[in-house]
């Protein structure tokens, strides 16, 4: 579901991962048509980043 908002609404994503102001960033982007697939990239590839610290964090505990 996540990767499908990261891919839709890129901005979106961030803010669901506690990252607020790189969604406001990304909100700049997606506005112009030509930074869509920027930004759509860079959400998928922090949305990874989110889930490896997470398995990270688990397996630490």
């Amino acid at each position: 579901m996540r990767l499908l908002l990261a891919l839709l609404l890129p901005w979106l994503q961030f803010f669901t991962i506690g990252r607020p102001f790189s969604g406001l960033i990304c909100l700049f982007l997606q506005i112009t048509i030509i930074g869509w697939i920027p930004a759509a990239i860079w959400s998928v590839y922090a949305l990874s980043q989110y889930e490896t610290d997470r398995k990270i964090a688990r397996a630490g505990q």
